[in-house]
């Protein structure tokens, strides 16, 4: 369980550790509105950041966390949610 916020800083991590990026896709650059199939990340590739975010922050997510949030400020509030619902009394 964690109390810790799940960032933008902390998916871009991830996303990088797991799956690497696209050639021609600037991580660094404004991609908080950006689909996650325009940054070249597929279904298989969200579902292994997913088992990433799991391990590392000891939350549980289906999978419809994923096709729900299609981009990365959608799935970085989505899973924040998720993080606060474990220390909530």
């Amino acid at each position: 369980m964690s109390s810790k916020e799940f960032t933008i800083a902390d998916l871009k991590r991830i996303l990088l550790e797991g799956a690497g990026a696209e050639e021609g896709v600037d991580l660094d650059g404004d991609i908080l509105d950006t689909d996650f199939e325009e940054l070249g990340y597929e279904s298989l590739a969200l579902l292994e950041t997913g088992g990433r975010i799991e391990r590392e922050y000891g939350v549980s997510l289906d999978d419809d966390v994923f096709t729900d949030n299609r981009t990365p400020r959608t799935l970085v509030d989505a899973i924040n949610n998720h993080l606060k619902e474990l220390v909530a009394p």
